[in-house]
């Protein structure tokens, strides 16, 4: 007697499509949870998001600054009459 494979792929993939059922039906989306929040919380998490974004603004502004400039390609010991 040969061990069931159909079977067992059938019952394993049943149990896994359950659970992603289960879990789409009941895990709440961001949106819904943040219409949840008290609305100090919800001053608190805008408050956390404009940090964040104001401060990936700054990081991608001294990135395309450092980008563009023509001495940052080089390496620091590549020209060995500049010392810092």
């Amino acid at each position: 007697m040969s061990f069931p494979w159909f079977r067992l792929t059938l019952v394993a993939g049943g149990l896994m499509g359950t659970g992603y059922l289960m879990m789409r039906a009941t895990v709440p989306s961001p949106e819904q949870t943040y219409a949840a929040l008290a609305p100090d919380l919800r001053r608190k998490v805008d408050a956390n998001r404009a940090a964040r974004l104001a401060q990936e603004r700054v990081m991608k502004e001294q990135i395309d600054a450092q980008a563009s400039n023509s001495e940052a390609g080089k390496p620091i010991w590549s020209d060995p009459q500049k010392q810092r």
